[in-house]
């Protein structure tokens, strides 16, 4: 009795540590994900990074990307933390069912002893049929016969029982040393990433301190961008001007004014796009954000305000820009010494892609998802792509982070 009520406390801490091993699995599979993810970001930023230091003056371009990076090697350093504190917690279940195999077996084995020693003492054939004849009558000798059976059958049960746990033992031995061994992995990876966000921050404070030197030239980056989102609000506007003359000339009017008419197919493309919120894919194959939607203090000088309509993402050299969604070229713009402009219309929604080099479509044209449509100009370290979504005859612009896949 005593040993079943042990038999059945071990298998209630077996079911418990199951259930707390598979939640520790899912979430180890997580954190290996994240980390991942976090390797691979880092990794392009790095990419990203080489390029700029082609050029020995230290740039904003440079510092945002950095910054990033920083904050992302933060971010693995804290999942590595996790993942060993998780694994301490996965070792330490380990023990306690380890434990709870090894006190099971010695119990196994006392109760195993004494079968041998209760078997040894009735070895005899003959004691065993005396026993049975024995009996008062033919039932209580049919049931003395299916208890020696049982018994004997009981005793082997036994004897596996304990080879089976002593299975289960050496396999938790050998979990519980794995375990050991990736722990010192990751204590050792740990080490080596402070290492690197070490350097990374003298890195930081080496550019950030030089930039800060170059207060005049920071400012007149800011006008000229300032002048250039100026001159890509007026063609925008002009765009959709020209687009709600063309909608009143196919209705037969001439009269100024009055809503942005969309035929059925445009309100059917608007829906889809709508629809389409936060699948977006990217308007590069590979980038990185380096300046957000809306107002925010400037990185450098932090006393002054920058306005993005809306994303700014870096890329590679020789990258291309592409088509987030299928439309109609509603126009291409030159912009005075920010390149090229692309605009897609997607019903009432407009897409814009600002600072190509040379335009791979005319206006007019149906462009479909991902469509290529013009190589993205390279200035001095950095090659960017101002992106931005707008909408209605208003021209409103939205954040692009929460309609691109992935990107908040």
């Amino acid at each position: 009795m005593k040993l079943l009520i042990k038999h059945i406390s071990f298998l209630t801490l077996l079911l418990g540590l199951c259930f707390s091993a598979f939640s520790q699995q899912s979430k180890r599979q997580e954190l290996e994900s994240k980390k991942s993810n976090l390797k691979k970001e880092i990794a392009y930023k790095n990419k990203l990074l080489e390029e700029t230091a082609k050029d020995k003056k230290k740039s904003l371009n440079q510092l945002v990307i950095l910054n990033q990076k920083i904050n992302e090697r933060e971010e693995l350093i804290s999942t590595i933390r996790t993942e060993t504190s998780l694994l301490d917690e996965e070792m330490e279940d380990n023990t306690k069912q380890i434990e709870q195999l090894e006190e099971d077996i010695e119990n196994l084995k006392d109760e195993y002893a004494e079968l041998i020693r209760f078997a040894y003492k009735n070895r005899s054939n003959y004691e065993k049929v005396m026993y049975v004849f024995a009996a008062d009558d033919f039932n209580q000798a049919y049931k003395r016969l299916k208890y020696l059976q049982e018994y004997t059958e009981y005793r082997k049960r036994q004897a596996e029982n304990i080879k089976r746990m002593e299975e289960n033992l050496r396999l938790e031995n050998e979990k519980l040393l794995a375990k050991k061994e990736e722990k010192l992995k990751l204590i050792e990876s740990l080490g080596g990433e402070r290492e690197k966000l070490a350097s990374e921050k003298a890195q930081q404070n080496q550019v950030y301190s030089e930039l800060q030197s170059k207060e005049k030239e920071l400012k007149k980056q800011i006008k000229q961008r300032e002048k250039e989102q100026l001159a890509l609000q007026r063609a925008i506007e002009r765009a959709i001007e020209e687009e709600m003359r063309k909608a009143r000339a196919e209705a037969g009017t001439s009269s100024k004014g009055g809503k942005w008419e969309l035929t059925p197919e445009a309100k059917a493309l608007a829906a889809n796009f709508t629809t389409n919120k936060s699948k977006l894919p990217w308007p590069v194959e590979k980038g990185v954000i380096t300046q957000g939607y809306g107002v925010h203090a400037h990185p450098v000088l932090t006393q002054l305000k920058v306005r993005n309509n809306g994303v700014t993402i870096s890329t590679e050299p020789n990258s291309q820009a592409r088509a987030v969604f299928e439309g109609e070229v509603s126009s291409v713009i030159v912009i005075p010494g920010a390149g090229k402009a692309v605009i897609v219309r997607h019903g009432d929604y407009l897409t814009v892609y600002g600072n190509l080099d040379d335009v791979f479509v005319s206006k007019g044209d149906q462009v479909s998802t991902k469509q290529a449509l013009g190589r993205i100009r390279t200035d001095g370290d950095k090659t960017e792509i101002q992106f931005e979504i707008r909408k209605g005859q208003s021209a409103e612009t939205l954040d692009p982070s929460y309609w691109l896949y992935n990107a908040r």
